[in-house]
């Protein structure tokens, strides 16, 4: 079913509203098509009216039963669920085309240097619970942005919070993964990673975490994102803030040295 947080997808509504409409063109009742496909009528309804995405099940017998010769069945590939959040794309978009990105991190290690076992990780821990589909789909999508990294012409700055790299989560030796995948990724002369010390003082990014985008047109973008919604931010004094927090927060966490000598004392668990 859809989030309560945001409408169904478009594809939902579209592909929904067309099994109704080549029904009731050949005069196939809801109760019918129901009872061909296996399903309860009040689930039928839902599927036609987008709140529920409609099964591949439902698309063969309604393409059957009312003689849609393929055009119902060839919605299957637009059914997919989505990579990602439907208020993060635009952001994901720019990701994939900026020359420049400066991440900074309060709670979970940034997507750009998860391993696979702390995406599901932490994919599994989103509420409500995602289905088995998307969460492969989360899952294959995080992990195939990583390719970012090997663009050696881009260059990517992170700043994460030392208590991020101190969860407890999974297994000691899926921690210790993730603190070596940091090392590795940190290693290549496009990325540079900081920690940012429990011991240190206040400081601006404790209002939340951003990301900084430079496009190859050298334009700037700031986005944030919250529990069910994220912001993607144009506006040149807007940025400008991002940017001057981003700054600050770089010159008060630890150089690159310090913070790869932190996460080797960290993955050199006893």
């Amino acid at each position: 079913m859809a989030s309560e947080t945001s409408p169904p997808p478009m594809a939902w509504r579209y592909c929904g509203n067309q099994v109704r409409l080549w029904r009731e063109q050949a005069g196939v009742s809801r109760e019918q098509l129901a009872d061909e496909a296996g399903y309860g009528c009040e689930t039928v309804r839902s599927m036609e009216l987008g709140r529920r995405r409609p099964t591949i099940r439902l698309l063969q017998v309604a393409d059957q039963m009312c003689g849609a010769g393929g055009k119902l069945t060839a919605a299957e590939a637009f059914l997919k669920p989505e990579r990602f959040p439907s208020y993060s794309q635009d952001f994901m978009r720019y990701e994939a085309e900026a020359i420049a990105v400066g991440w900074y991190e309060t709670q979970f290690v940034p997507g750009l240097l998860q391993t696979e076992e702390y995406v599901r990780a932490l994919l599994a821990s989103h509420w409500p619970p995602l289905g088995g589909e998307t969460m492969e789909e989360r899952v294959t999508g995080r992990l195939e942005r990583q390719a970012l990294l090997a663009e050696q012409t881009k260059s990517f700055s992170f700043v994460v919070e030392e208590g991020v790299l101190r969860r407890k989560w999974g297994t000691t030796e899926a921690r210790v993964r993730q603190l070596r995948h940091l090392l590795e990724i940190g290693a290549q002369r496009n990325v540079t990673i900081q920690i940012m010390p429990t011991s240190g003082r206040f400081h601006p990014g404790l209002q939340g975490p951003f990301v900084l985008l430079e496009t190859p047109d050298h334009d700037h973008l700031a986005y944030e994102e919250g529990q069910v919604a994220g912001v993607l931010h144009a506006d040149p004094a807007k940025v400008s803030i991002f940017m001057r927090r981003h700054d600050m927060i770089a010159r008060l966490a630890l150089s690159p040295e310090g913070s790869e000598r932190l996460i080797v004392e960290l993955a050199e668990v006893p």
